[in-house]
């Protein structure tokens, strides 16, 4: 068993969420049960889904947990591109968010493969 709070992926995750909080806080008001409700739900599931994976006993289900993780994070990418599409966020804006999100992606897959199972 691992402590997430010693996990360098984990504190990625969790500042990835603080900047999905930031940028959704400036997003218009119709879209406050839409796009801001399902992007900050998708990001806080990313850290959410590694603190579960390290309380299971085996590595074979901590590995299922950093899947969903992985998962949340490609649902974090494709609601950005959709905020971008929209127009509610810029392209330097966009980049920012991805390459943060592209880096935890990377540490997730890392840690995935570091898992003997």
């Amino acid at each position: 068993m691992h402590n997430y709070k010693n996990l360098k992926i984990w504190h990625e995750a969790m500042d990835l969420v603080t900047e999905v909080y930031s940028l959704t806080k400036k997003f218009p008001e119709q879209e406050r049960y839409g796009l801001t409700s399902q992007l900050q739900r998708a990001a806080v599931s990313i850290p959410s889904n590694i603190a579960e994976g390290t309380s299971r006993v085996s590595q074979k289900e901590f590995k299922h947990f950093l899947s969903i993780s992985l998962g949340s994070s490609y649902e974090v990418g494709t609601q950005i591109e959709l905020a971008k599409r929209f127009s509610i966020i810029d392209q330097q804006k966009a980049e920012e968010i991805l390459t943060e999100l592209d880096q935890v992606e990377k540490m997730i897959i890392g840690f995935m493969k570091s898992l003997h199972i």
